[in-house]
């Protein structure tokens, strides 16, 4: 059943993909116009959240932003699968750095009950280990579901855009 909806949603994605400066919303009717920008608010506003939980190298904040099912796939480590996998790689990661970024949201598409966001990041790192900060910046893909009203975390994956 979960393969059988990210397999859906990953068919979404690729068809519904289009530039920032192309992207349109074709609905037929003022109420799909309204969800869809209350859905998107709601999105923007979950990612400052997770943007807000980094900068606070905070688990505890993180961990509500991701359904119990999460994933989190991060650039050099092994993806940690579920709620124990992903608590633990986050808590790594805050044990090695300490973050300074802003989010930048490049695209936000909803489709139903799914949708996906890609964003950028930039800022600056402080490595505990040498005391350095050195820049950061990466670019994001989110994927999210909205379960009781809510939209979570289900995937998360992030790359050096250089």
């Amino acid at each position: 059943m979960q393969h059988n909806i990210l397999l859906a949603l990953s068919v979404v994605m690729l068809t519904s993909c289009q530039a920032p400066s192309e992207q349109t919303t074709t609905n037929h009717n003022n109420t799909a116009t309204m969800n869809t920008s209350n859905d998107q608010a709601a999105i923007k506003s979950l990612l400052f959240a997770y943007r807000d939980a980094l900068n606070a190298s905070s688990v505890d904040q993180v961990m509500p932003l991701y359904t119990p099912d999460g994933v989190f796939m991060p650039t050099g480590f092994p993806t940690a699968v579920g709620t124990e996998q992903v608590k633990g790689a986050y808590a790594g990661v805050f044990s090695m750095i300490k973050l300074n970024i802003e989010f930048f949201i490049d695209e936000i598409e909803v489709d139903g009950d799914h949708a996906f966001a890609r964003t950028t990041s930039r800022g600056t790192t402080l490595i505990h280990a040498t005391g350095q900060s050195v820049p950061e910046e990466n670019r994001e893909l989110f994927v999210l579901h909205r379960n009781n009203g809510t939209w979570k975390i289900a995937r998360y994956m992030f790359n050096k855009m250089k």
